[in-house]
Order: C-alpha cells, then structure tokens, then sequence
C-alpha cells in the first residue's frame, strides 16, 4: 500500500473515530435521570378527613439549577409560583419564575411530570442535567387542599464524584403559609401576612407516614480515559482498535 493511500484510509477513518469519541466524550458533564412519583397517599395512610377519590396530585413542576437560586425551603415565604401551585396546582407562574432564572444563568431547565389522577398511584418524568446545574427543586399540590404540597428543594443529583444512583426521598406535607384553611376542602382563607412555609404539624396530616416517595435515578455517564482526552488520536485510535 502506497503512503498516499494509507493517509487516504486514515482519513476516512477520522469522521467514524470522531463519531465514536465525541457523545461519549460530552456526556462526562451530564447525564439522564427520572423521578419516580410513588404517591402512597390513601385513607389508611391518613384516615382523618379523607377526600375519597377527590385526593390526587397536581403535575409535577420544578427545575435543574445551581447553588446561587432557592426557589423555595422551609423558613422562607413561598413565591406567587410556589403559591399558585400549593394553592391551585397551577403551575405556569413557577414555570416563568424558574425560566427568569434559566435567563440569569442560576437555572438549567423546566422540569415536569405528569399528575397523580387519583392518590395512591405512580407517575415518572425524566430529564436531563448538567454538572454545572446539578441540583433539583420539584414540587406538586397535594389536592384537594388549601396550600398543602410535597416536594423537593436543592436535591443534590451529583455526589462524591459521580452521578447518584438511586436516592429515594420521603415526602413529608408542606403548608405553604397562604391559606389558612384547615381541611381539604376549606374555602379560600387568605393568610395576611403570609407566613413561612413550614412542615405540616396539624390534622388532618399531622402525625402520619410520608405521602409518598420520589426515587431519583440518574445514568452514569461514559468517560473515556485513554488517550483522546488528552488530545492523542493514535493512542486513542489504538485503545479502541481501530483501523
């Protein structure tokens, strides 16, 4: 084989070799990962005012985002979006709410779900994350309610150098400090002045097990590390036996 011919082949081999490299190569700073929604929520969960098929989940709605954004925690006042969920299981305020900060850089993407039609059932969604973004806030109405919900806030997807696993997290009631109905099916009451949000310490769900459980999984990413990471192709080409 002459030499022309053999730069020739080498050359077509590039495009196949770059193909090959370069998705696995992306994929070291993000990954997939699915929420698991396993509403347990049910009259022998909570028997005390039960809401009989009315009890269900409004959709699931939250964001990927970093460590300079809270969208919400205990001890601080809900915002509008956060209310407009606890309270109605609307979500299209918290979603511009999360799309400001994704215009600011503190934020990655909308994350959403499915709701839970009638308690207890499961639901799931998956998305993607970034490392640079690699916290989770998710947050759903617990319904019917005044301004009841469950959720998630700065949920860590990345830890001890890897993408996590598995992390299943128990879903303890929130009072979101807007309303202050009593029961499910309480009229608006207003809260004025807002209060804190603040785990739910009163009937009817006071005292009992969780409503459910997110499971949080995320892919491992592949990472090469043999050569073409350090910008070597031959070696890289050798450790994949190619042409």
């Amino acid at each position: 084989m002459s030499p022309m011919s053999h730069i020739h082949r080498s050359l077509l081999a590039l495009p196949v070799l770059l193909l090959i490299a370069l998705p696995a190569h992306a994929q070291d700073t993000s990954a997939e990962c699915t929420v698991t929604f396993d509403a347990t929520w049910s009259q022998a969960t909570h028997p005390v005012d039960w809401p009989g098929n009315a009890a269900h989940f409004s959709p699931l709605i939250g964001a990927t985002h970093n460590d300079q954004v809270i969208f919400w925690q205990p001890g601080d006042l809900a915002s509008p979006g956060v209310r407009a969920v606890a309270e109605f299981g609307s979500t299209g305020t918290f979603s511009g709410e999360i799309n400001t900060e994704i215009g600011l850089g503190t934020a990655d993407a909308v994350v959403s779900g499915p709701a839970v039609g009638i308690s207890p059932d499961t639901v799931m969604t998956t998305f993607d994350v970034e490392l640079s973004h690699s916290l989770l806030t998710l947050i759903t109405m617990i319904a019917p309610s005044p301004d009841w919900f469950v959720g998630v806030h700065d949920e860590p997807l990345f830890e001890n150098g890897s993408w996590i696993s598995q992390k299943v997290v128990d879903l303890r009631p929130y009072d979101a400090g807007t309303d202050s109905g009593v029961s499910f099916f309480s009229g608006d009451q207003i809260t004025i002045p807002a209060q804190p949000i603040s785990l739910l310490t009163v009937a009817p769900l006071e005292g009992g097990p969780s409503m459910g459980t997110y499971t949080i999984r995320c892919g491992s990413p592949l990472i090469f590390l043999d050569g073409f990471e350090s910008g070597d192709l031959a070696a890289w080409s050798a450790s994949v036996g190619a042409p």
